[in-house]
This record gives structure tokens, sequence and C-alpha cells, in this order.
């Protein structure tokens, strides 16, 4: 039609017409042309597709053939923004546990959950806090390996260097017997901290099995403990020791910790009142 330039009368009545959009820029031109008297073009009907056939061409709905700019990014915008919210909510709320339930679907692959079943490398893993350290290596270490043989996964010496962080932590709680939380008002400021137990708890409450062991270095307030649920949660279930109120009987509490560890792992076994003390921090244990 551009090479027609002077074009003033079209008479195309007879022709068969193809109603797609490939013809969809003859349409608009009838329509919107000034120049041009497009003899009894209200008449003009639709020849193919079949379903089209018989259907006036004028009346023919073109608005699918073009792409409307501004409703594409309207979408692309929303979902853009809807994913963005989704991964942010998903990183602060469910990082850790995806991180963990794809470490456990990796050991569900090639079997090593199950194998770690039946021969643990370690008696028990001990999660503590940095600044806790001293205890664990001056009180705790030489105690339960030197005295009573057991076998303690520590993170500065049985971690593999260059794994990441969460497979050793998750390694080290499946290839132990039991853990061993040794908590502290610094223990429970660590985030680290707060995924091994997390992730230890997460195998107590899959697996079924008396797997934990809380050791608690300081008298802390239920109130504190009032953020960590699942620290509340493991408190009114498990039994726990309580260094300091084992001052006076040291001896007493490096005996309950060894029955601890001896102890069966079925919880339907012997249950040991572990509790060095009268009571949990802040509140009588629910024994």
């Amino acid at each position: 039609m551009q090479s027609l330039p002077a074009l003033v009368y079209l008479d195309m009545q007879g022709n068969s017409f193809t109603c797609d959009c490939d013809n969809a820029w003859f349409l608009q031109w009838v329509i919107t042309n000034k120049q041009t008297q497009v003899s009894d073009a209200y008449n003009f009907e639709c020849n193919f597709p079949p379903n089209l056939k018989g259907r006036k061409l004028l009346e023919l709905d073109v608005r699918s053939c073009t792409v409307d700019v501004g409703f594409v990014c309207y979408i692309s915008t929303a979902c853009a923004v809807m994913v963005v919210m989704a991964v942010s909510f998903t990183h602060h709320f469910l990082q850790w546990h995806l991180v963990y339930a794809y470490y456990l679907l990796l050991a569900f692959l090639y079997n090593t959950k199950h194998k770690d079943k039946r021969a643990h490398r370690y008696d028990a893993f001990v999660s503590y806090n940095a600044n806790d350290e001293h205890w664990v290596i001056g009180e705790l270490l030489p105690k339960l390996e030197d005295e009573q043989g057991w076998r303690l996964c520590l993170h500065h010496r049985d971690f593999q260097p260059g794994k990441p962080i969460m497979e050793n932590i998750t390694d080290a709680i499946y290839g132990s017997r039991k853990t061993i939380c040794v908590i502290s008002h610094d223990y429970l400021a660590s985030e680290w901290c707060s995924r091994e137990i997390q992730v230890a708890s997460f195998r107590l409450f899959d697996e079924q099995k008396d797997v934990l062991i809380l050791v608690f270095l300081e008298d802390i307030p239920m109130q504190l403990l009032s953020p960590y649920h699942r620290m509340r949660r493991l408190l009114k279930r498990q039994t726990y020791l309580s260094w300091s109120r084992a001052v006076a009987h040291p001896d007493l509490f490096w005996e309950k910790l060894r029955q601890a560890l001896e102890t069966r792992e079925d919880p339907a076994g012997e249950h040991l009142l572990l509790s060095v003390g009268d009571g949990i921090p802040g509140e009588r244990p629910d024994q």
C-alpha cells in the first residue's frame, strides 16, 4: 500500500481472506487510512481458518497479535518482586533448614546416613562456642578422652579443612553416637552454635533416639531462653547437666556424663536423672 500513495479507490470484493495475524496490518489499514476508500469492506468475510469461516473481517480482534510492552513490563516486574521477596524470606527464615535438607538428601542418596548408623567414628560430637574452649580443652577433654576413654569429635581438631562448614557439622553429628552441647550465654549468641544444635535436634526428632546431651556451663534464666524456642522444647523433653551447680560434687557430674554417654540411644530405655542440682535454669525440670 505504501507503493500506491495516490490510491483513492480499492475494490477487493470476492477475494478469499485469511484471518490471522499475518493480515492484521491490512485490517488496521482498512480502518485507519483516510485517503483510500475500500469498497464494501464491512462485508469482507474470513475464509480461513475453518473455525473463523464466514466471520466478518472487520470484526476480527487483532489485539492478541500485538505485544503490549507495558503489560509485559508490569508482569515481569511483579514476578521479579515476588521472587525477590520469596528468596529473601527463604534466606532469612529457612536457609539452614534447606541446607540441612540438602545434606540429608545427599546422605540418603549415597547411603552414608545408614552407614553412620552402623559404625560411628566418634562417641560424641562436642558443640561449643570458641569462648568456652578453655573449659572444653581443660576440663571436658581430659576427663572424657584421657580418663574415661571416649572418642570425641572437636571442631578445631577433627573437621576436614576445605570442606563446607555445614557439611562438616552434619558429618560430625551423624558420625557420632551422641552430641554434647556445651551451653552458655556465648553459645546462645552464636549463629554457628545455633545451627549445630538445630541439626542435632533435627536428628533427635528424625531418628527418635536419645542422641543429645545438654551441658549448661552457666545458670541461664528461662526468660533469656524464651527466644530460643528449639532450646526450650529440648529442655522439656531432654535431661541435662549443670556444671555451675556441680562445683561441690564434680565427681558426680562426670559420673552422670559418663552414664549419659553409655545409655542406649533408644528413648524407651532407661532414662537417667542427669541434673546435678535442683532444676533447669530458672525453672523446675520436667522429669
